[in-house]
């Protein structure tokens, strides 16, 4: 079992910046991937960015590209989002996810959600216009 423990949410003014954190509890497991994800109630899921453990690449969703940043720290197992000029529709729960499954080729696959294998609880950002 893997927990991932999501900090760093919280209410914003539009045009400001917000870093997320994600940690993911050590046990005996490989990580490949991680990913963040977001959703607001009656929405789908929509992917915000993914980084691949084995080589730092990343992706992106069309909508964050360029004012969110992705990074890992390897030896904290820990994901950031850095989010920054952000926008009132970027108000929903962003939850982190982990593969320790499988490797991904393409780095398209980072946006599948259906690549992970852990979620965390989510943390709630707002961002107020």
């Amino acid at each position: 079992q893997v927990q991932l423990v999501e900090s760093g949410g919280g209410l914003v003014q539009a045009g400001l910046s917000l870093r997320l954190s994600c940690a993911a509890s050590r046990r005996t497991f490989s990580t490949y991937a991680m990913g963040w994800f977001r959703q607001t109630p009656g929405k789908e899921r929509e992917f915000v960015a993914g980084i691949r453990w084995g080589d730092s690449s990343t992706y992106y969703g069309d909508s964050v590209k360029g004012r969110f940043t992705i990074s890992r720290d390897n030896a904290k197992n820990t994901v950031y989002l850095q989010m920054n000029s952000l926008k009132p529709e970027d108000t929903a729960i962003y939850y982190c996810a982990v593969d320790v499954s499988r490797p991904l080729l393409l780095t398209t696959g980072l946006s599948r959600g259906y690549n992970y294998d852990y979620w965390g609880q989510g943390t709630q950002v707002t961002v107020s216009s």
